[in-house]
């Protein structure tokens, strides 16, 4: 009798709907379609410096409540718009969440935050509040995890991240060549530079690697490279990294690399001490940097939500703080408004 060896360990495979259905079931506009599009361009021009403008991307750690983000967005895109002679604001619209062990691992992949993992719906959930965001004029922005994940809503993506636990696989450096969006590398959880130098490297390259296609079906996928990699300073074990002296390090690194010299810094994680707290003292760094001559830190990360801190997910919604963050600890809306407004007053000093 022959013997079953596979699948041993797996107790059920769920058929996903593919992505070119769920497009068709929640189609991008045209409005929505020129927003991304053009914010792309001017992504990619700021990386170049040949936009003067900084890039901001703020918003929640993670989405865990579809109307609180729609809130955020709400108070975010009129601000954006004030400020857009001198800040190019992206909303931080980050729907999956890489673990070192265990954890909640964001909307997509458990949108009720009790372990049912109806990755279904959590898709139908993204791509519907990323369409809404949209449709304000908005730019997103998000972390790139799951490879399959792209082919559900990177038509509405502007910008995305690699993150500092992933920068180093091959299996995202490959996905990030074949993105349509400019793409951030952050340096490793120990602070390491050249890990995230050697994947912007790897990611300007064509490569030919398995995925799926718009269908559903496995497919080989060839790519062309992408010309818009850059890196992000997020700080490490070893210390902060956004410091005038790290930073000079860093770009002359991606000099002799021969790779692009622009930098935009992570005002949380290791570079605020993991205390939320103390992102505008980073914020505030990084834009007098820019603002007294290095125009290659071209822009700044800031973990940010409706009402500051943090709470514990929970599977019951109605005890959760409304628009408190449920991963790390975020400031407020009101802080965020005032440090946006100050740094655009800041540039406008030096213009």
């Amino acid at each position: 009798m022959m013997r079953n060896t596979q699948n041993l360990r797996v107790a059920q495979l769920i058929p996903l709907t593919s992505p070119q259905q769920l497009k068709i079931d929640q189609p991008i506009s045209d409005v929505i379609s020129e927003t991304v599009a053009a914010s792309r361009e001017t992504i990619t021009r700021i990386l170049q410096g040949t936009d003067p403008r900084f890039l901001a991307v703020v918003g929640p750690c993670s989405i865990h409540d579809e109307a609180s983000a729609l809130d955020y967005a709400r108070r975010l895109a009129p601000l954006a718009e004030k400020l857009a002679d001198r800040l190019f604001v992206v909303m931080r619209v980050y729907f999956e969440k890489p673990r070192t062990t265990i954890g909640w691992k964001g909307l997509i992949n458990d949108p009720h935050m009790d372990d049912t993992f109806d990755i279904e719906e959590g898709m139908r959930i993204a791509r519907r509040l990323l369409l809404n965001i949209g449709a304000l004029g908005l730019p997103a922005g998000t972390e790139m995890l799951e490879p399959v994940t792209p082919q559900y809503i990177d038509d509405l993506i502007s910008w995305a991240s690699i993150g500092a636990r992933t920068t180093e696989s091959p299996t995202h450096r490959q996905m990030a060549s074949g993105l349509s969006m400019p793409v951030g590398f952050k340096n490793a959880t120990d602070g390491n530079i050249d890990i995230a130098i050697n994947a912007m490297s790897a990611a300007s390259h064509p490569h030919s690697f398995l995925g799926i296609d718009d269908s559903g079906m496995t497919c080989v996928v060839r790519t062309t490279g992408n010309d818009a990699a850059h890196l992000i300073l997020r700080g490490g074990r070893s210390g902060t990294n956004y410091d005038e002296t790290s930073v000079r390090e860093t770009i002359e690194k991606l000099e002799k690399a021969k790779l692009n010299t622009a930098i935009t810094v992570d005002c949380s994680h290791a570079n605020s001490n993991k205390d939320y707290r103390r992102q505008h003292i980073v914020f505030r760094s990084v834009i007098e940097q820019h603002a007294t001559g290095n125009k290659r830190l071209v822009g700044a990360m800031i973990e940010s939500n409706i009402n500051e801190g943090a709470q514990k997910p929970s599977a019951d919604k109605a005890s959760l703080q409304y628009g408190v963050s449920v991963t790390d600890a975020c400031i407020g809306w009101e802080e965020t408004e005032r440090l946006l407004l100050w740094a655009h007053e800041r540039l406008g000093q030096c213009a």
